[in-house]
């Protein structure tokens, strides 16, 4: 199989990297100064076991491939809010032998979130959730990073909404000849939720910077655990947390890089004053569920609204007091109580 990494950044960069490392076929897709970064001088990878540099075709669409191939696999590692772009210009891509890309290719949604795999439905036939434990970052343009050993990341797959297949064995197979777990669920939605919980932390960071000290470790506990309590209303299943240390287990430890910055995803585009986060669909999937549930959320609405506001307005992350994100947390909970 080849894969396509649609949005070879921080997740699809190192997925991409590490499958082109096994000898596997990979075609990258990137934008400006990255995918030119990555024509010029190849797409260079920082793990604890090393760099690596490959050299591997980078496009912008599906134009420049030309027909697609049958045994063609789409990776889709954008952001959430760039989701439906990217499904607009790869669904019509034409595919040797007839149809489209979006009624014969899998589609294998790589993202933080839970709403592309909903996006994709609408016009992919087949369509695959990933759970993405990797931390990894985007250290400039064709330069990306993963911090974790002895396994560069684990990889709940399965299909959307629910079951498995032969293509997701087939899948799973290459990325643990890879550097990664790779699990094969029926249930992949289950784990993907629990990742939302897991990061609600996102845009505290992005916010304020790295959480530290019972006061900023406490909200984010308040943070999940009104995340939770939604989901709870919603009737929707999560893994708990006894479930994904053992998952885990010493599988993955983090060990910095020299020169590398640490911060979640969302602090990242805060950082490459990208303009856009993606808060909408985290903090923002929580407020929405509450609001079709009937559960208060003030305060993933109160870290939506200033993460987006952070982005809109090219604020530099962490440049939010701890101090001042609190008292604004007090303020929006008691208004929303009443108080």
């Amino acid at each position: 199989m080849r894969y396509i990494i649609i949005g070879a950044g921080a997740v699809g960069g190192v997925v991409g990297g590490r499958l082109a490392g096994s000898g596997y076929e990979v075609v990258l897709v990137a934008r400006g100064a990255h995918q030119a970064a990555l024509r010029e001088h190849g797409l260079r990878l920082r793990f604890p076991d090393g760099e690596f540099t490959h050299r591997l075709p980078a496009v912008e669409g599906p134009a420049e491939l030309g027909e697609l191939r049958a045994d063609d696999v789409l990776v889709l590692a954008v952001k959430t809010q760039d989701s439906e772009a990217a499904l607009r210009a790869w669904g019509p891509a034409p595919v040797a032998g007839g149809g489209t890309a979006a009624e014969r290719l899998p589609l294998v949604c790589a993202q933080n979130g839970v709403e592309s795999q909903r996006l994709a439905l609408r016009t992919f036939r087949r369509v695959y959730g990933v759970c993405v434990w990797l931390p990894c970052t985007l250290v400039e343009p064709g330069v990306v990073s993963a911090a974790s050993a002895p396994l560069t990341g684990i990889l709940h797959l399965g299909r959307h909404p629910h079951g498995t297949d032969d293509t997701a064995r087939l899948i799973a197979a290459d990325l643990e000849k890879s550097h990664f777990e790779a699990p094969v669920v029926p249930d992949v939605a289950r784990w993907q939720y629990a990742k939302l919980l897991a990061n609600l932390v996102n845009a505290v960071e992005a916010v304020s910077g790295p959480v530290a000290g019972p006061e900023a470790e406490g909200l984010v506990a308040r943070v999940r655990a009104e995340g939770a309590a939604v989901l709870d209303a919603a009737g929707i299943a999560y893994v708990g947390a006894e479930e994904q240390r053992a998952a885990r287990g010493d599988k993955i430890s983090f060990e910095p890089l020299d020169g590398v910055p640490r911060g979640g995803s969302s602090w990242q585009s805060l950082n490459r004053g990208t303009g856009t986060i993606e808060a909408d669909y985290l903090n923002g999937e929580i407020a929405l569920l509450g609001r079709l549930h009937g559960a208060p959320t003030p305060l993933n609405d109160l870290l939506q609204r200033l993460a987006n506001a952070f982005a809109r307005e090219h604020r530099a992350p962490g440049s939010m007091p701890v101090g001042e994100l609190l008292r604004l947390a007090r303020e929006e909970v008691d208004h929303s109580s009443g108080a």
